[in-house]
């Protein structure tokens, strides 16, 4: 191994960081226990430090007892789940994805409308859950291209809608399909898949230029840290899905000159200096080098109320 070269943008996009500082402000302002449906963001790592604070994570409201506080994760809910939570007498703290609620509010929009939809998404993923239940009965998923060449849906008005964390190109290659059968296919003014995951792959696209081997650091849960690692095997190159040190492999420093790293949206970049350690371990003159490709300046702020409730200030 000669040389690391790290990817930027990487980690944390400003959805995951406001969903961990929403949390985090709920804990301040209402105390533990607390409970929170699913896990804030798919990372093993910030889930049990939360954990540690006193947070009960749960994947069904019926096991949060009545009168409780819960926050919902970043992924987004039904609303069903919000019916649900009212009829505990819970109190809610949203902690969904802006980026995500904008998605909703599109398939609310257009089912309002008398659309029928074309979901482009993951089966069972939470985020495609939660904005499919918000038409439950106007909505088709579509995995993959070949789905989209069979997929039927009734006649009349018909528009698309995306989860935020799907690979851009296999998105594009869907859609090519779904406009090529459905020319009258209405899409939403501003594309679905967030700005972090399209940097993200971008960023990895631009590794693989440079790098033999390509390591994503990010949990086997997490949706777009998978399209990474996808999106560099597509691009040629060797990668591989890690959130601990000892997954790293001996091979990795002695068969591979140029190791590129980058991390999932919801991976603490701690996690990441480990990689990094692991990896530089009795080759400590091996340079780590920065591949800058794009700037990010987003970020989500909490609700003032709940900054108030915390009793903290908000530097902006």
């Amino acid at each position: 191994m000669e040389r690391i070269v790290l990817a930027s943008p990487r980690g944390f996009c400003a959805g995951v960081s406001y969903a961990i500082e929403v949390l985090d402000l709920a804990i301040k302002a209402y105390g533990t226990p607390l409970y929170m449906r699913h896990a804030i963001v798919h990372n093993e790592h910030v889930v049990r430090s939360f954990e540690r604070r006193g947070v009960i994570f749960v994947e069904q409201i019926s096991e949060i007892p009545p009168g409780s506080t819960v926050v919902f994760s970043a992924h987004g809910v039904s609303p069903a789940v919000r019916q649900e939570a009212a009829e505990r007498n819970l109190r809610v703290i949203d902690a969904t994805c802006p980026l995500v609620s904008k998605v909703h509010r599109e398939v609310q929009r257009f089912a309002s409308q008398g659309y029928h939809i074309i979901y482009i998404g993951h089966a069972g993923h939470v985020e495609a859950l939660g904005t499919m239940g918000h038409a439950p009965n106007q909505i088709t998923l579509v995995q993959t291209v070949e789905e989209a060449e069979r997929v039927q849906v009734p006649e009349g008005k018909l528009a698309v809608a995306t989860q935020t964390t799907l690979s851009v190109d296999e998105v594009e290659r869907i859609m090519a399909v779904l406009r090529r059968r459905f020319p009258h296919l209405e899409t939403p003014p501003k594309e679905d898949i967030c700005y972090a995951t399209t940097n993200r792959q971008n960023a990895v696209k631009a590794l693989a230029q440079l790098c033999d081997l390509i390591l994503v650091v990010g949990s086997r849960t997490s949706s777009n840290s998978n399209r990474l690692r996808e999106v560099a095997v597509e691009a040629g190159v060797p990668a591989y899905l890690l959130l601990d040190p000892q997954e790293v492999l001996p091979e990795w420093r002695t068969d591979y000159r140029s190791v590129g790293i980058t991390s999932g949206a919801s991976t603490p970049e701690e996690s990441v200096e480990a990689i990094i350690g692991e990896l530089l371990k009795g080759q400590e003159h091996v340079p780590v080098q920065m591949l800058e490709t794009v700037q990010e300046d987003i970020t989500f702020l909490p609700p003032r109320t709940l900054i108030a409730m915390a009793g903290v200030s908000h530097q902006k």
